[in-house]
């Protein structure tokens, strides 16, 4: 059957972009790589997280701003769909300082961005010292000095919304194709072809959601290969009774009762691995804010590589040299997945992402190339 759409990357964001555009009566294929293969929607701690988005770029704090508002219905929508729940909550989340200092500069940044245009008016935040925080995050340990506190943060399951995108996706007719990694997208003069071990598969368009992937695949179609990968490092907690705290960057409890404990920014290439010592450090920070879990058993840990931009905004394309081919690279893909899959699917079926999304082009990293 002929296709509208071919999205290349069936992580998180494609899936989204595949939803949304599927949920538009449009037909769509979906290439995937192996299980195996650097998958950042699978090693994310599963924040929906707006408060600290868009320093340097106001633009990129709206869309999260907006993505977080659109997450309710979103996450309803899904599990009505597919029966997945995705352990979604929204009861606000705290972004720990652990100094005077941090307390200050945090504060200041987040003055400057929410003033910045009429739309981030609507953020509401606050900075609370650490007796006021141990309202949302009981047993708070001395070592933290304060926090930021924002309603619009919560979180989720990733696995399960990534199991709930893909059962969705089923149900709407996604030709979802996995183990199917592309060596190479070509321009014909009817769309476009991707070439595959397993054969080629063509559409009329063509939409580039390949996490690091894109250095590859995105600059012989004009498109902005500027990512890179930043190293994670996740320890995971024995299951605990829950403890009613808030999440945040640095520690959360999820809905099965562990803590996920990570917010580690590592410049370590393509190794996924884990290291002793940022374990260990991981672990003395968890106990100085949770001094409670100086008990918890560590029942496992991960590595994994977040898509970065050379700014840390996402970048929404559509080429110019070869029009009908879109470039979507984002590290957000948890907190935005409402986004992507409603305007961000709708700019593309459109082909209005260029007029509505200029700013997030390539072409602010001097490619000239994009659009």
């Amino acid at each position: 059957m002929p296709r509208d759409f071919l999205i290349i990357g069936g992580g998180v964001v494609g899936m989204a972009v595949a939803y949304g555009l599927a949920r538009r009566g449009r037909r769509v294929t979906v290439l995937d790589e192996h299980d195996g293969s650097l998958r950042a929607s699978r090693g994310n701690a599963g924040l929906v997280w707006v408060q600290g988005k868009g320093l340097g770029m106001p633009r990129y704090a709206e869309l999260s701003l907006q993505s977080s508002e659109a997450w309710p219905a979103f996450a309803e929508e899904l599990t009505a769909r597919t029966g997945v729940e995705l352990e979604y909550e929204r009861r606000g989340g705290v972004d720990l300082c652990f100094d005077a200092a941090e307390a200050e500069a945090r504060q200041e940044e987040y003055c400057a961005l929410y003033a910045t245009t009429p739309a981030l008016a609507a953020m509401r935040w606050a900075y609370l010292d650490r007796e006021a925080l141990r309202e949302h995050l009981p047993g708070l340990g001395e070592a933290v000095h304060g926090g930021t506190f924002s309603p619009w943060d919560g979180q989720c399951n990733p696995l399960y919304l990534l199991r709930a995108l893909y059962a969705a996706c089923h149900s709407l007719g996604v030709d979802y194709r996995p183990a199917s990694p592309v060596d190479g997208v070509e321009a014909t003069a009817s769309g476009f072809t991707a070439h595959t071990p397993k054969g080629d598969v063509a559409a009329p368009r063509v939409i580039l959601a390949a996490g690091l992937g894109a250095r590859r695949l995105a600059p012989p179609l004009g498109l902005c290969g500027e990512v890179h990968p930043l190293r994670g490092q996740i320890l995971v907690t024995e299951r605990l009774p829950q403890s009613g705290r808030l999440p945040s960057p640095q520690i959360r409890q999820t809905a099965s009762g562990g803590y996920l404990i990570g917010d580690v920014l590592e410049n370590a290439g393509f190794d996924t691995g884990v290291t002793l010592e940022t374990l260990h450090q991981l672990g003395r920070r968890a106990v100085a804010v949770y001094p409670d879990l100086a008990k918890a058993r560590l029942v496992r840990s991960w590595g994994a590589l977040r898509v970065m931009t050379p700014d840390g905004s996402p970048v929404y394309e559509a080429s110019r040299t070869c029009p009908g081919a879109y470039n979507l690279s984002c590290h957000s893909g948890i907190t935005l997945a409402a986004f992507h899959a409603e305007e961000l699917a709708e700019a593309i079926d459109s082909d209005c992402l260029a007029s509505l999304y200029g700013d997030f082009s390539g072409a602010r990293f001097d490619v000239q190339a994009t659009g």
